[in-house]
């Protein structure tokens, strides 16, 4: 019986994950870049516990959903995919396509010393692998792990190890989804505003849904770099740096 209710909440789509982390994102990075400029995002409501609520503090909060969205339906992906290797191949590409758009996004210029998520989804999904193939080869898998740890410190990918770690997490607690969640919002400082996002996870039915074919797939990474350059063109023309 209780098993039944909790399919009854099963509910939420594949694609409809993915929209909801594209949303969040957007809005996450909206503020951010634009919305921070403007004093009434600024300007406190009220105070909780020592710490100045603001509009711009709530709306990057409901952002925080995003990138744990993200990550497991990374983890979705590489279990389901045909060809991982195409698949850790298109991160890839993204990622080198997205990096001057974030760079202009992020400081204005095309160098900034971080590097943008695509790459660290890219090392998670690197480090997923890596526990797979290695299995039976405790060694071999620790070293392959740290190589990969290193290569996003060095990298200053967004979300740094944390980051490739809590994809690897996700991958390896996926059976069991209550300590997936409730060591999962552990990964981040403020777990009160990425506890959401395992909600909205374990509402997960498991079905692709509406997101279906070539030509929408790559709308979603490409709305990536291109929602960054247009944020830029935004911050020039609104700000005026």
């Amino acid at each position: 019986m209780e098993e039944s209710k909790m399919n009854q909440l099963k509910i939420i789509s594949g694609s409809l994950l993915k929209t909801i982390a594209l949303l969040t994102m957007l809005l996450d990075h909206t503020t951010a870049v634009l919305l921070k400029h403007y004093q009434f995002f600024i300007t406190p409501l009220f105070n909780l516990l020592g710490t100045e609520i603001t509009p711009y503090y709530l709306l990057r909060g409901i952002g925080r959903i995003a990138f744990p969205v993200y990550c497991f339906l990374l983890t979705e992906g590489y279990t389901h995919t045909r060809c991982k290797e195409k698949y850790a191949t298109r991160l890839l590409c993204f990622a080198v396509i997205s990096e001057i758009p974030w760079n202009l996004e992020h400081s204005g210029s095309v160098f900034y010393s971080g590097q943008n998520v695509f790459f660290t989804l890219f090392l998670g999904l690197c480090a997923v692998y890596i526990y797979d193939q290695f299995k039976k080869d405790r060694t071999k898998q620790i070293f392959s792990l740290i190589a990969v740890f290193c290569i996003a410190l060095v990298l200053k990918a967004d979300y740094g190890v944390m980051g490739v770690g809590f994809v690897l997490f996700l991958y390896i607690m996926r059976d069991n989804k209550l300590l997936q969640s409730l060591i999962g919002c552990c990964f981040f400082s403020t777990p009160a505003f990425v506890a959401p996002a395992f909600v909205l996870i374990n509402m997960y039915n498991g079905k692709r849904g509406y997101i279906k074919g070539r030509i929408l797939q790559y709308a979603f990474y490409i709305i990536y770099p291109l929602h960054m350059i247009i944020l830029y063109l935004l911050k020039l023309y609104l700000i005026g740096y």
